[in-house]
Formats: C-alpha cells, structure tokens, sequence
C-alpha cells in the first residue's frame, strides 16, 4: 500500500484536497454555531480534523488496481466516499449519502517510522472497486478524509491506480 510505480497502461489518480468546499462547509458548521440553530435532520457536518478530496476521472471505464498511500509519521486516515454529485450551494450533505466501506490507513504511536501501514486490505478492495464502478458515472468524486491520532494532512500522499477497461 506504500508508495510504487504503476504500470505503463496504469492511471494513478491523487487524492486533491478540495479546499474551497472544505472552506464551505466549515462555513455552515460556524454559521449553525453562531446562530444557535440545529443541524438538519440527516445533516452531516464536517469535523474539525476532517477535510473535502476529490478524485478527478479523466477516462470513465476503469479497474481498481491498488493503493498508494504513505503516511509520515504515526495516525489514522479514514476515506469516506460520498456519493452525491456536488451543489453545495444547493444541497448539505446528509449522511445518507456516506458510501460504505471506508477506506482506513494507519501507523500506531509505538510503530517504528519506517513499518508499513496497516489497513484492512479487504475494506480497501471493496473501496477501490466501488470508486471504479462510480467513475463510469462521474468525472468527479468527492471524499471526506478524517485526519486522527496525530496524522496530518501535511504528511500524508493518497492516490489510487486504476487501469483502462479495454
């Protein structure tokens, strides 16, 4: 799951934090906030250590191949689909629309820096196979990536290899 070379008819797809949609739903948390109101019903607002990436598909009709994912340091990543096409000036995002599994990365405290990361390998096959069938109907995927137990944002490279299906 650590960083590799793919192979030459391989696309490999980094994770790209979505700073302006973060910075928009970090909005409606403080607004709820300030305001006193509640969540809607459903409503998922994102955490404080949990930020928006996006995954842009240049071609549609794709394999889950593998993970890259390195991780500097020792913490928990947690990758959360979403499945909704994004209008956030339309639309919150509910929880309804949180794709299962998740994908989950990690390195304990007490884990020499340079021990691989532990993940539960079926969980991420299940994961990249699922973000494979979406991007045969999506140019764009969204994901909320939570950042626990010291992992940071700074430290992390995620991206995911697909190859062509013909």
């Amino acid at each position: 799951m650590e960083k590799a070379t793919a192979a030459s008819n391989a696309m490999v797809l980094p994770f790209k934090e979505d700073t302006a949609l973060t910075e928009m739903m970090r909005l409606r948390v403080s607004s709820l906030q300030r305001s006193g109101q509640k969540r809607q019903d459903g409503e998922r607002l994102l955490l404080p250590h949990e930020a928006v990436y996006r995954l842009d598909f240049h071609n549609q009709e794709l394999n889950f191949s593998r993970w890259y994912f390195s991780l500097s340091g020792h913490g928990r990543v947690t990758i959360t689909g979403i499945s909704q096409h994004w209008t956030p000036d339309l639309t919150n995002l509910m929880t309804r629309q949180l794709l299962e599994p998740i994908g989950t990365f990690w390195r304990n405290l007490n884990d020499p820096e340079d021990s691989p990361l532990k993940c539960l390998e079926a969980d991420m096959q299940e994961f990249g196979e699922r973000i494979a069938e979406l991007a045969k109907v999506r140019k764009v995927m969204y994901f909320l990536f939570a950042f626990r137990e010291g992992a940071e944002a700074a430290n992390l490279s995620c991206s995911v290899e697909f190859t062509p299906e013909n």
